[in-house]
């Protein structure tokens, strides 16, 4: 493969740092031309040591003295402050964009990205979930540039190779069930902050792992394959897979179904994104199929899972509605991690505001921002 320019945004993150290991170990992949963080500058100027990138982004620029203090070199761009991310996309040198911003933040980066016709890694699902309607009508996304890193995702494109999209009768996408999958609603309500950080398969962040807790994830989840692969929402269905080996299944028109499987690691799908179509060798974890496996597939119960359902229901009604569950959640998961409201406010919350918010406007990058805005500001005031 010819050496590509890469640019890793959220690379102190879980997918940042993982994709800096998975570079590491398979030198000669790309060259490395930007990183950024938002607060974690003492781990972004490590990198930043040991890459060299051209440019460097620390999106709070609260520690930019002490960061630039800890540089051992000298980049030729240090950027602060978060117009710095979406001008790096809109001008900066690179030809992949690895994009693992948390939340609606991301979804500049990604447009602009795009615009440039440039290929997108996309573990910033947010992206789709409220611009979906934007980015599908770009050239680029039509061309192929927007690849997915999401597991469940990585999983469907993978299975789809060599298919036709109008092969695809269904689209099954696993979820481990998060800490609660086996929680009564009553015993829901006495939940804490660190039962809901406790995730027993992935090692994620704070924000992703509430939503897996909550199935949130699930459901913006949902709502990106819609876009990803043009689908209905009533043909992909979510169902519990507690071990999360398979991390989703493709069922066809004549009855076959394909399923993509390996070890809860995010190695495999960060990589395969990064060098789509191709599949590059490397030493990541495979299966033992020497010892017994068990495979448990279970429904999922929206009465416990509200969030879930409401992600649906928002991509039903379509319009602004996937925008504000997304701005609602995030505030709400941000309050819930302050220790602000209990767990079980964060889908009355949600529900609050898709309740409360409308908005007839043609969406566009800009009423986007607006209603993210007003949602944010809403779902601040509620259960205070």
């Amino acid at each position: 493969m010819t050496k590509r320019k890469l640019a890793i945004l959220g690379s102190t993150g879980s997918i940042g740092t993982q994709a800096l290991e998975i570079l590491t170990n398979a030198d000669g992949l790309f060259h490395i031309t930007a990183l950024s963080a938002n607060n974690n500058y003492k781990l972004l100027a490590e990198q930043a040591n040991r890459f060299k990138p051209e440019t460097v982004i620390l999106a709070n620029p609260k520690n930019r003295s002490e960061f630039k203090k800890r540089l051992s070199y000298s980049p030729d761009k240090i950027i602060y402050g978060n117009d710095g991310l979406d001008n790096f996309a809109t001008e900066g040198d690179y030809d992949v964009l690895l994009n693992s911003l948390v939340g609606f933040a991301g979804f500049m980066s990604t447009y602009n990205a795009l615009l440039r016709s440039k290929r997108v890694a996309l573990a910033n699902k947010e992206s789709l979930v409220v611009g979906g309607e934007i980015l599908t009508k770009m050239p680029a996304f039509k061309q192929g540039n927007l690849i997915p890193v999401d597991s469940e995702h990585s999983a469907m494109l993978q299975c789809l190779v060599g298919e036709a999209s109008e092969s695809i009768q269904k689209i099954v996408i696993t979820a481990s069930g998060g800490p609660f999958k086996d929680y009564s609603r009553e015993r829901m309500s006495c939940v804490n902050l660190e039962d809901a950080l406790n995730h027993p398969n992935w090692d994620m962040g704070a924000k992703i792992t509430i939503d897996s807790s909550t199935m949130m994830n699930k459901g913006l989840e949902i709502i990106e394959a819609m876009w990803l692969f043009s689908l209905p929402v009533d043909k992909i269905e979510p169902v519990i897979h507690p071990q999360s080996i398979i991390h989703s299944i493709i069922e066809f028109v004549d009855g076959s179904s394909k399923a993509q499987l390996g070890p809860p690691d995010m190695k495999v799908p960060i990589l395969y994104a990064l060098t789509y179509p191709d599949r590059v060798e490397y030493p990541n974890k495979t299966l033992d199929y020497s010892k017994t496996m068990n495979l448990e597939f279970t429904p999922v119960d929206f009465e416990r899972f509200p969030c879930i359902r409401l992600a649906i229901e928002s991509a039903k009604d379509g319009g602004f509605k996937p925008a504000i569950l997304n701005a609602s959640n995030e505030i709400a998961v941000e309050r819930f991690l302050k220790r602000e409201i209990r767990y079980i406010d964060i889908p009355e919350i949600i529900e609050s505001s898709l309740n409360n918010i409308e908005s007839n406007k043609e969406i566009t990058p800009l009423t986007l921002q607006s209603i993210d805005r007003e949602t944010r500001a809403f779902a601040n005031t509620l259960l205070k």
